[in-house]
């Protein structure tokens, strides 16, 4: 069963639209004007502990549901946001939840993982495997589904389809209402799902995706998404996805993406992980710095969650912790 064969299928699972606030502490000391820099709060869309794949899991798990699905199956890493949200929308719609992890168990604790224990999902762990043997594995716990009688449906790695992207679609449509002056939205770039929509609905030159290192192809994952969208061929080479952020690989902490998320709570009191919008602000603060983003101009940061992803990176966990002001 694969959610793809219905795409205009849908189930709520958010609050909509997702606030458009402010950021002027962060703006100024980027060296923006007071007015420059918002940010498009989709980590408070509701479900699960909020982030992007809400959006995208409104359309794969809808359909799913109207083939009939008892088991949801996708997967992830340890720490997979995607994953956490899968869980929690299986138990909002009163399906059962197969997580196919890489890792094995003891490899990483809490964040995500404490919830998606919470939510009630099984976890089955792949080892050490890239993307293709994981993608096999999750094959394998789908076949072994079926022979027990469940029906199972496949939720593509990080909820990104072409479905799944219409989701971010209408986020595009939402900011254009919200802020019809836009000049450039800032994205986290992971399966590629996300960017792909805000493409769909805003064009290519208003979309600067940060690479996080989720896949070894962010131009060629985007614009095959976005192509399918649209109807028409997106070329990766009209994209702008900033490279410059992934420092030794996904999962690791760079110091941009420290010093952005640090910078951004104690100007804004607005927590960012260290793998995904942490570089993705990483980004932001490069492109200022560079030039290519410039005061004067309305520019939205999408917040794509992931506070539940931070708890389980020790290593910044550590770093942060280590930081705390001692009392005189």
């Amino acid at each position: 069963m694969t959610p793809e064969s219905h795409p205009t299928e849908r189930v709520l699972l958010g609050t909509w639209p997702t606030p458009l606030e402010p950021m002027p502490r962060l703006g100024r000391a980027l060296g923006l004007g007071a007015d420059d820099l918002w940010i498009k709060r989709d980590d408070l869309a509701g479900l699960g502990g909020g982030g992007n794949k809400v959006r995208k899991l409104e359309w794969t798990c809808g359909a799913a549901r109207a083939e009939g699905a008892t088991v949801l199956v996708t997967t992830g890493a340890p720490q997979s946001n995607h994953a956490r949200l899968t869980a929690a929308a299986g138990a909002r719609l009163g399906l059962e939840v197969v997580l196919v992890l890489a890792g094995t168990p003891g490899s990483s604790s809490s964040g995500n993982l404490a919830l998606d224990g919470l939510f009630g999902a099984t976890v089955v762990w792949a080892g050490d495997v890239g993307d293709r043997e994981l993608s096999t594995a999750a094959e394998d716990v789908v076949a072994q589904l079926r022979l027990r009688g469940a029906e199972p449906a496949l939720i593509p790695f990080g909820g990104s389809s072409v479905p799944g992207a219409r989701g971010y679609e209408e986020c595009g449509r939402e900011l254009l209402v919200q802020a019809p002056d836009l000049s450039t939205v800032v994205v986290a770039v992971g399966s590629g799902g996300t960017m792909a929509g805000l493409v769909a609905a805003l064009g290519e030159t208003r979309v600067m995706g940060v690479h996080c290192g989720a896949v070894t192809d962010p131009g060629g994952t985007v614009a095959e998404l976005a192509t399918g969208l649209l109807g028409r061929d997106c070329p990766a080479e009209s994209l702008r996805i900033r490279l410059d952020q992934v420092g030794e690989g996904y999962g690791s902490l760079t110091q941009g993406a420290l010093a952005a998320l640090t910078l951004t709570a104690r100007t804004e009191g607005i927590v960012l992980d260290p793998v995904y919008t942490g570089r993705a602000m990483a980004g932001l603060v490069a492109a200022v710095e560079e030039g290519v983003v410039k005061p004067g101009r309305r520019t939205v940061f999408l917040h794509s969650g992931g506070m539940a992803g931070l708890f389980g990176h020790q290593v910044t966990v550590a770093k942060l912790e280590a930081a705390l002001t001692p009392s005189a």
